[in-house]
């Protein structure tokens, strides 16, 4: 009978240092993961990254940070292998990283369209890919996108438009991997109470977005919290394993499809 237990497995999370990607490397440590890797981008983040690691040794899991720019295919590859070549097994792998764009359609340069493709939807495709490469029979790969996937809304066209190929990239390699066991999901939180969040809203929009959800009156702030997230890829990367090739939004009824 196949082990879908997270407890000895081998974790690696993309954009783990912080925010939701930190909090989820701290609950699958506390689960009883034998092993976590993080990876973080740059040089800003290193603080947080190194919090991270102690409390996943402080919770009685092997840790290690990896800093790279995943926007090339070589930079996933490496990390992938590195990761390999530390723990000798990746069971678990979980891609976190994203960045925001909101601004209106014609006003979006080239430059901006190329780095949000680049960093959420180019990463995301070769994240999965060496995922397929590398992890073990039977293991697990979660991507976070948004809940903006099944929003109708203005100004998001760049940063949505770059997520929503995830949710193919899902479909196809749930196809191709499932031959070997392995479960593909994708997650969509609703706007979240991160500073991920807020640098890329007005007043007004903080405003709309703390009272839009249909049970917003029962969070702390009105928007997702990152700890009702947790649950979910928990249950995706153990007992969850029967769900795979989905897209699932998890927004306190922000959005739908």
């Amino acid at each position: 009978m196949v082990d879908h237990s997270i407890k000895g497995k081998i974790v690696l999370i993309g954009g783990g240092a912080k925010n939701l990607g930190g909090l989820i490397a701290r609950d699958l440590a506390a689960q009883g993961a034998k092993a976590i890797a993080i990876h973080y981008n740059s040089a800003a983040t290193q603080a947080a990254a190194d919090e991270t690691l102690a409390a996943i040794k402080a919770a009685g899991a092997d840790a290690i940070a990896f800093r790279s720019d995943l926007t090339t295919a070589a930079a996933v590859e490496k990390l992938f292998e590195d990761v390999k070549a530390n723990f000798g097994a990746i069971d678990i792998a979980i891609n976190t990283t994203g960045k925001v764009l909101k601004k209106p359609f014609v006003e979006i340069t080239e430059a901006e369209y190329d780095e949000m493709f680049a960093i959420n939807s180019k990463a995301a495709f070769f994240f999965i890919k060496e995922a397929g490469k590398h992890l073990s029979d039977n293991g697990k790969l979660v991507t976070l996108v948004t809940s903006l996937l099944g929003a109708f809304t203005p100004f998001y066209a760049a940063y949505a438009g770059a997520k929503a190929p995830i949710e193919h990239f899902t479909r196809a390699a749930s196809k191709e991997y499932g031959s070997r066991g392995i479960s593909v999901s994708a997650i969509g939180p609703g706007p979240m109470d991160t500073p991920f969040f807020y640098p890329a809203e007005g007043a007004d929009a903080v405003a709309y977005h703390k009272t839009a959800a249909a049970l917003s009156a029962f969070s702390k702030t009105g928007l997702t919290d990152i700890q009702d997230i947790i649950p979910f890829i928990r249950f995706l990367v153990s007992d969850g394993w029967w769900i795979t090739g989905q897209t699932i939004l998890i927004n306190g009824g922000y959005t739908t499809k």
